[in-house]
């Protein structure tokens, strides 16, 4: 059974976890350990995670298996990016699955989960950035009708950037 539920700042120490362990599952080998561990201190930090939801706009999502945490998802509304001309628009800034969980088809009920949820605070669209080097999220982002709409250095540290796309799906 699979049960998406919206997450909190009592959540923050599951996103910690979750976030890095799957960001070193699918990012791990994209920079130097240093580079990654930077990083991960950054972003999956408790206190980073609990002052996000202090921010109306951004929701965090849980997706559990039978039971047990799979992933999460994170988006932010009423975020632009200037690769899109439309406004009102959605970030899905991150869905990170356990590699344990991938082919389970989570990926694909929290994705919809998060454009449903876009669509009903009347969001225009939703995008995101992706490695270009992803080519499984690549793959699953073009079957879901995303465009490349531009090109984005995502910075791990001060020291290292990986190339990403900028993806755009309209509604």
């Amino acid at each position: 059974m699979v049960e998406i539920i919206k997450a909190n700042a009592t959540h923050a120490d599951l996103i910690v976890e979750i976030g890095t362990q799957a960001f070193t599952e699918s990012h791990g080998h994209s920079a130097s350990k240093t580079d990654i561990e930077s990083y991960i201190s950054k972003t999956y930090h408790k206190e980073t995670i609990q002052k996000e939801f202090n921010n109306t706009d951004v929701y965090y999502h849980l997706v559990y298996c039978d039971g047990v945490i799979a992933g999460f998802s994170k988006i932010v509304l009423n975020t632009t990016n200037k690769n899109i001309e439309d406004s009102v628009i959605t970030k899905l800034d991150r869905i990170y699955l356990l590699e344990a969980f991938h082919g389970k088809q989570l990926g694909s009920k929290l994705f919809h989960f998060n454009i449903e949820l876009s669509k009903k605070n009347n969001q225009n669209g939703i995008w995101l950035a992706v490695w270009t080097e992803n080519k499984k999220a690549l793959h699953f982002y073009k079957k879901m009708k995303f465009e490349i709409a531009g090109a984005f250095d995502f910075k791990i540290s001060e020291t290292h950037s990986n190339p990403n796309h900028i993806m755009y799906l309209k509604y």
